[in-house]
């Protein structure tokens, strides 16, 4: 199972090394495709949080799943059953595993190292059908986990991952959508205010298929949840959808890499969130890379961030990596401000009180991200849990 990398050194120091071999001459990795990639723990340096990938971490709270030794035993989980989706435990050298991706950072090899079966749930249904894993029955010892999510060719389906209640996970999630198929895969974090997560998903998108990836992410002390996007057939299409609001002392970070890796690729990355509290922090890091081979590639992605009071701190940072000229267009954009006073005091003039006007300029900037799950139940209780974080009635 383990896929080693060029150099145990190189993944511990994140460096390249020359075709050479000349090692003084090794430099620091400048671009994403470079990372080391390993699914061992062993080949990745501990964490000190200097590095590149962990500089905006609070990585002292992360020492267990980064560090000790993690429960890769069955997560308590349970599936719909519902006609077109299966569900059931693989051994973690079946060969369904592995397909999606592999990890950059030790915190995704320590889950991948860990575990000891994986999670499968198919989508085989040619009409859409929606299936929602639960997982609230966790508790605050440290886990490992490995899920599998898979699309056959030609399904249609929407899989929401509700996780509530009390979490110390590291995990890895694989996304694989077959050729032809529309998947849309929903990851709701309502953890509560002491959960500890960390969580790399991996998807990889078929010929002319098609995936929608939306995360939101409201509940937890420290989220870090990292979707890994490959385009790597002709054809395939991949959206990344984000909102999250951070409360005081709250870290909430997404890392989003879209992978262009075929012709005629389209992708679009937007991440939407709101602060509120002393000491909220967020990270948005947008990595999007369209490799020499992705003639005709079509690419935006784009970050918001509403500030609602003082003492919060949002990081934002878009990276675009071009490798061709033979695109159709690519662009990124971040921006980061406070409430638009004209649209509050325009709500006011129509009777609405400044409480309710703040609540329905915030709902309306989720919403975006929000409407778009496709479930009416989820984004209903999705709205109504922004509700209740503006009204300081949760976390």
């Amino acid at each position: 199972m383990t896929q080693a990398v060029a150099s145990k050194e190189t993944a511990q120091h994140g460096l390249t090394e020359h075709s050479d071999g000349d090692w003084a001459n090794r430099i620091p990795v400048q671009t994403r495709s470079d990372r080391p990639k390993s699914t061992d723990v062993a080949d990745f340096a501990e964490v000190t949080g200097r590095e590149a990938v962990w500089k905006y971490t609070p990585v002292a709270k992360l020492d267990a799943l980064l560090n000790g030794e993690l429960d890769g035993s069955r997560l308590p989980v349970s599936v719909t059953d519902i006609a077109g989706v299966t569900s059931e435990w693989i051994a973690r050298d079946d060969s369904r595993i592995g397909r999606a991706g592999t990890p950059e950072e030790r915190g995704s090899a320590a889950a991948w190292s860990a575990f000891g079966e994986a999670h499968l749930v198919t989508v085989s249904s040619e009409e859409s059908v929606t299936a929602v894993i639960t997982r609230d029955s966790l508790d605050a010892a440290p886990r490992a986990a490995h899920t599998v999510i898979e699309a056959t060719p030609n399904s249609q389906g929407l899989v929401i991952i509700e996780n509530t209640g009390a979490a110390q996970l590291s995990e890895n999630l694989e996304i694989v959508v077959g050729d032809g198929a529309k998947l849309t895969v929903v990851s709701v974090q309502q953890w509560n205010e002491e959960a500890i997560q960390l969580a790399s998903h991996f998807a990889s998108v078929g010929r002319d298929a098609s995936l929608t990836h939306i995360v939101v992410s409201l509940g937890g002390g420290v989220v870090r949840l990292n979707p890994s996007i490959h385009l790597d057939h002709e054809g395939a299409n991949g959206e990344a959808l984000g909102a999250y609001f951070a409360d005081a002392g709250q870290h909430l970070e997404h890392q989003v890499y879209m992978d262009h890796d075929a012709p005629h690729t389209r992708s679009r990355v937007t991440y939407k969130g709101a602060l509120q509290g002393e000491g909220a922090h967020t990270v948005w890091i947008g990595d999007v890379l369209i490799r020499n081979n992705a003639a005709g590639t079509d690419s935006y992605e784009q970050n918001r961030n509403l500030v609602l009071t003082e003492g919060t701190r949002a990081d934002s940072i878009p990276n675009l990596e071009i490798e061709t000229g033979d695109i159709e267009g690519a662009g990124h954009a971040s921006a980061t401000g406070r409430f638009d006073d004209e649209h509050i005091f325009y709500l006011q003039s129509r009777g609405i009180s400044a409480e309710e006007a703040r609540k329905l300029v915030v709902r309306g900037f989720l919403a975006e991200v929000i409407a778009k799950i496709g479930d009416a139940a989820t984004e209903e209780r999705l709205q109504a849990a922004v509700d209740a974080e503006l009204a300081g009635s949760v976390r």
